[in-house]
């Protein structure tokens, strides 16, 4: 994996936690009911977790598309953070903290891939 530097690594890393904490968080918020069960909220999650995979996933093969997957992440994440932040408790806030820094990593290296 020569082609993977430290920010890549950075950024992979940030990715592969986005996409746990996003698929832990599915299992909380259909256990909880309610308005942390809308379809919505799921369908968010759910393709945070799939952006992130494959964000990852194509930086990790050395893909010379990975920037758009990375800058397509960014947004992702942004939408769940901004998702998770509408309902309470400590695994809406861990979710929503854990996609805002996924966010930030993918937009930097979008940038930097450029």
């Amino acid at each position: 994996m020569a082609h993977v530097d430290t920010a890549m690594r950075t950024c992979i890393d940030a990715c592969q936690a986005c996409h746990a904490v996003c698929l832990e968080t599915v299992q909380h918020c259909l256990d909880m009911g309610g308005k942390h069960a809308e379809a919505e909220h799921i369908t968010t999650l759910l393709d945070c977790a799939q952006i992130c995979a494959t964000s990852a996933d194509f930086m990790l093969r050395g893909s010379s598309s990975h920037a758009a997957t990375c800058l397509a992440c960014a947004e992702v994440c942004e939408t769940c953070a901004e998702s998770c932040e509408t309902l309470d408790g400590a695994e809406m806030k861990r979710c929503a903290d854990e996609c805002r820094r996924c966010a930030e990593e993918c937009r930097t290296m979008a940038a930097s891939a450029a």
